[in-house]
């Protein structure tokens, strides 16, 4: 076992003696020890309730014979931390999740570690640190919250920022955003629409990293702690077998989490997880290749902010492993591939209906014939951009209007609440990047604002930044080069044309090749908005968002 390094022979002496002013037993020393990641804290609603998923998973790993031991990861909430500096500092925590993750598993030489995030970037951390470290690993997520009821409706945290641009429009009374307020969020858990949070932890599941329901079942629901404890006793078979994440998380695994993205029409955001986890796994994954995906693979829900069906409506129509299984019928899986079950996707899939054909769509009735995501490139966006397509209204899919062009989030956020920013309009925020930001900051601010004031379906909004899995319209975000860099959304001019061709996958600025070479000649580089700290080490490092946004490792 690893963790003979630290528990066997006369030289881990002095280390047992620390063990044992743990309160650990002879027999506690003699098993494999299991590092139980917790994600637990008292600031993110999806975390609140990961003290009793931690202890479900600690019965598990004891009943099936190994020895938990936890140890903490952190985790911001993007919605408290939207608007303001706090989001600079979303992206880069994780890197930081999956260093200090790395740090503590190989510092102590744990033989196995069960992962248990919830919200955004702690999902995609952790995978990383999985893949890093390559011991047996297996996930189990805290689970979605319910969606609120407001007014007959369910709603989710999405129609609570929608609910500030509409006042702002005077469409919506302060009365109003404040029953939102306190009947947007009723529950603990990851926001209920498929925003990041849920897109990262179904894909979990089809990685091949968590158990079915992994993605799927609400937190409140008990339910929920039955699976952590599954979690925990799977684990050790995993030990016992020896399967480790770089045997499940492989090239085709990533294939696989691809093509359920397109189906269940998952936050942009992924586009800029998956690589970084693929990084870490050794696997090189090209944002490019979403396209093909894309192509060949039917869009089969339509989750909030797309639709108005939320996350527990999906785990009652069969959950992840039942879209799966709707793909499988047109071949469009890697079924041979291992997963934390200790079979195969093709065995966990079999016999996983679809209950519900409103929620999942049939794969020969699907809401389009393409993906939710589409990869654009132009000369606005010579290397690549991303926009959730499922999510763009049928008017917007080709649109073309003037630049409306802002160096920082703000900036727009005041003129769109001014009334400055009208129907066919392009709103370009740049300086926003991983680079520029630092730490390419979500709009979702300014997006709510432009639905709330009634201009979702005339409006596009075109980034080096990105965007919150809650927002919609079209959102065109991850702009690469990036405006830091000197890449072309820094040369856009007020009032420039637009054209916006999300069926033929392209971005362009009516500018002239000559044009941009001489803006290109006159720009000169912003000075830095941070220059101390966290962000401005993480400024230094980070690579480009269709590459992930991974740190890099300088020679």
């Amino acid at each position: 076992m690893k963790s003979d390094a630290v528990r066997c022979g006369m030289q881990a002496s002095p280390a047992r003696s620390l063990f044992n002013a743990l309160g650990h037993t002879e027999e506690e020393m003699k098993r494999p020890m299991v590092g139980i990641v917790s994600s637990y804290n008292e600031i993110v609603p999806g975390h609140m309730n990961l003290d009793k998923i931690t202890e479900a998973v600690k019965l598990g790993v004891a009943m099936a014979g190994g020895t938990p031991v936890v140890f903490p990861a952190i985790a911001v909430c993007d919605g408290i931390a939207m608007g303001h500096i706090g989001m600079k500092y979303s992206l880069v925590t994780r890197d930081l999740i999956a260093d200090s993750t790395e740090a503590m598993a190989l510092a102590h030489q744990f033989d196995a570690l069960v992962m248990i995030p919830n919200c955004d970037k702690n999902v995609p951390g952790l995978l990383m640190a999985a893949a890093r470290v390559n011991v047996p690993t297996i996930f189990v997520s805290g689970g979605p919250m319910l969606p609120g009821h407001v007014k007959g409706k369910r709603t989710s945290l999405s129609s609570m920022f929608e609910a500030v641009g509409s006042y702002a429009a005077g469409t919506m009374t302060e009365e109003d955003v404040l029953e939102f307020e306190h009947k947007a969020c009723p529950t603990c858990g990851s926001c209920s629409g498929m925003y990041t949070a849920n897109s990262m932890n179904c894909l979990t599941e089809v990685l091949g990293m968590g158990l079915s329901g992994n993605g799927t079942i609400p937190a409140v629901y008990s339910e929920r702690i039955k699976l952590a404890k599954m979690a925990g006793m799977q684990v050790m078979e995993l030990v016992r077998k020896n399967i480790r994440p770089r045997d499940i998380m492989t090239e085709k695994a990533f294939q696989n989490a691809l093509t359920v993205d397109m189906a269940l029409g998952c936050s942009t955001n992924s586009m800029l997880h998956l690589p970084a986890i693929a990084h870490e796994a050794g696997v090189e994954l090209n944002v490019e290749i979403a396209n093909s995906i894309s192509a060949k693979t039917p869009n089969l829900c339509h989750l909030a902010p797309a639709g108005h069906t939320y996350m527990d409506e999906l785990n009652e129509a069969g959950g992840v492993y039942a879209v799966m299984n709707e793909l499988s019928k047109k071949d469009l899986l890697n079924l041979d591939c291992m997963t934390c079950t200790a079979k195969t996707v093709g065995e966990n899939i079999e016999g996983c209906i679809n209950k519900n054909p409103e929620v999942i769509r049939p794969i020969e009735h699907p809401y389009s014939e393409v993906g939710g995501i589409a990869v654009l490139k132009g000369n606005l966006a010579p290397d690549s951009c991303v926009v959730k397509r499922s999510a763009v209204v049928p008017e917007m899919l080709q649109h073309e209007g003037p630049a409306r062009v802002f160096d920082c989030e703000e900036d727009a956020i005041a003129a769109i609440k001014g009334g400055k920013i009208v129907a066919g309009d392009v709103v370009v925020i740049r300086y926003e990047g991983p680079k520029g930001g630092p730490g390419m900051r979500e709009m979702l601010n300014p997006t709510s604002a432009i639905a709330g004031m009634g201009l979702g379906s005339s409006v596009a909004l075109i980034t080096d930044g990105r965007f919150s899995g809650a927002s919609r319209g079209a959102s065109i975000g991850h702009v690469c080069p990036e405006a830091a860099v000197g890449g072309p959304i820094a040369l856009v001019e007020e009032g420039d044309i637009i054209q916006i061709d999300i069926d033929a996958c392209t971005l362009n600025v009516k500018v002239s090749d000559e044009e941009l070479a001489a803006r290109k000649e006159k720009w000169q580089p912003k000075e830095p908005k941070v220059k101390t700290g966290y962000l401005a080490r993480y400024a230094s490092l980070v690579t480009d968002s269709c590459k992930g946004a991974v740190l890099s490792v300088k020679e």
